[in-house]
């Protein structure tokens, strides 16, 4: 019984690891942006009642979404480098966690 040897790929799952990461920083960095900026925070608001919250996590799964979109499209059917990406994410995941703790996000 021959059973083909399939390279696997690591493109997808190494995408959604890295959109995560670009999404969350997005939604660390628009929600400082709206806090500093009046003509920003007036851009974001979507809903009225939530305010510039709305606009702010609208805004940040849009980006998700669309990283991953084209991270997906692109690396679909590739290996990448799973360490650096992995790496990347985790980077910007610790800085998106850092950018929305008080003390640190009213020093910008």
């Amino acid at each position: 019984m021959n059973i083909p040897n399939h390279a696997l790929t690591n493109g997808s799952g190494a995408a959604a690891i890295l959109s995560a990461g670009i999404g969350a920083f997005a939604l660390a960095f628009l929600a400082i942006a709206a806090d500093k900026s009046a003509y920003i925070a007036s851009g974001l608001i979507f809903y009225k009642p939530t305010g510039r919250l709305s606009g702010v996590t609208t805004a940040g799964i849009l980006i998700w979404l669309f990283t991953w979109g084209i991270l997906e499209w692109r690396w679909r059917n590739k290996t990448v480098p799973a360490g650096r990406i992995n790496t990347a994410a985790l980077i910007l995941l610790g800085l998106s966690f850092l950018l929305t703790f008080p003390p640190l996000a009213d020093l910008f």
